[in-house]
C-alpha cells in the first residue's frame, strides 16, 4: 500500500468505527486528510482495535516519522557530561525514553489536532499508547499525583519508551510547592528510567506552555535536579522554541 492508500484505509476505519462521523466525506487534498486522521485518533476512546488496523497504522506511522527525519542521540554532542541539548521534534529522537508532559488523566490529549506535546506524542506512537495509558490508570484506580511517572512502550516512536508525568498547573505566582512538584517530575522520571535499565532520557519543558510555569524558572529546576539525580544515566534536554533554547544554553556548559 501507499501511504495515500494507508491513510484512507486509516480514515475510513475510524469514520466507521464512530457512528456519528459515518457520514462524513473524506477530503482530496492530502492535507485534509491528514488533519481528519489526526484528529480521528485524538478523539478515539481507549478500546482495542483490529490487527488490521493496528497493521496498516504501524507502517503508515513509521514512514511518516522516517520522512520528517529521525534524530539519533548517539550522534548528538554533550553540551556537559552526560547532558544535552537538543532543538526539534521530540517524536523524531531515537533513545532510550522520552518524557510526555501529560495531564492527570494520562491517557492524552483529546482536543483535535492540539498543538500539546502530549498531543503529538499520542498521535505518532499510535492508538496503542492511549489503551496501555488506559490500563495503567485502571489498575491504578485514581488520577495520576502531581510529581510521578509512569512507564509505556513508545509503539511506533523511535524511543523505546515514553516516561508520563504530570506536572504542576501555575496559577499567579509560582510557589514553593510548585517548585518542589516540578522538581519531583525530572526526579520521578530519572528513578523510573533507572529502575527499568533505560540508559537515556529526554525531557521536554514540563509544565511551560499549557500549564504557565515560567519558562526560565522551570529550566532552572530541571537542569538543577537532573545534576543532582542522573547518575549514569544520559539525559536531553528538549526544546521546541527559540526562546527555550536560548534560556538552556544560558544554563549549560
Amino acid at each position: 500500500m501507499t501511504q495515500e492508500e494507508r491513510r484512507i484505509f486509516l480514515i475510513r476505519k475510524l469514520l466507521f468505527e464512530q457512528h456519528r462521523y459515518r457520514d462524513l466525506q473524506i477530503p482530496s487534498d492530502e492535507a485534509e486528510q491528514r488533519t481528519l486522521l489526526r484528529a480521528l485518533m485524538n478523539v478515539r476512546p481507549p478500546r482495542p482495535i483490529e490487527d488490521d488496523f493496528l497493521t496498516v497504522q504501524d507502517a503508515y506511522l513509521q514512514e511518516e516519522t522516517a520522512r520528517k527525519g529521525v534524530t539519533d542521540l548517539a550522534g548528538l554532542t554533550p553540551v556537559e557530561p552526560g547532558i544535552y541539548l537538543w532543538q526539534g521534534d521530540i517524536t523524531t529522537l531515537k533513545c532510550g525514553a522520552i518524557v510526555n508532559a501529560a495531564n492527570s488523566e494520562l491517557t492524552g490529549c483529546y482536543v483535535p489536532c492540539h498543538r500539546c506535546i502530549d498531543n503529538a506524542i499520542h498521535t505518532w506512537a499510535g492508538v496503542q499508547l492511549r489503551l496501555a495509558c488506559a490500563k495503567l490508570m485502571e489498575a491504578q484506580g485514581h488520577e495520576e499525583p502531581v510529581g510521578q511517572a509512569k512507564l509505556t512502550p513508545g509503539f511506533n516512536l523511535p524511543c523505546d519508551y515514553v516516561l508520563h508525568t504530570v506536572g504542576p498547573i501555575v496559577s499567579g505566582r509560582v510557589t514553593e510547592r510548585d517548585r518542589e512538584e516540578l522538581a519531583s517530575c525530572y526526579r520521578s522520571c530519572l528513578e523510573l528510567a533507572r529502575r527499568n535499565g533505560i540508559g537515556s532520557v529526554a525531557f521536554c519543558c514540563i509544565s511551560t506552555g499549557e500549564f504557565h510555569f515560567p519558562n526560565d524558572e522551570a529550566a532552572r529546576i530541571a537542569v538543577e535536579t537532573v545534576r543532582r539525580f542522573r547518575g549514569e544515566i544520559e539525559v536531553i534536554f528538549n526544546v521546541f522554541k527559540d526562546d527555550d533554547d536560548r534560556i538552556y544554553r544560558g544554563l549549560l556548559g
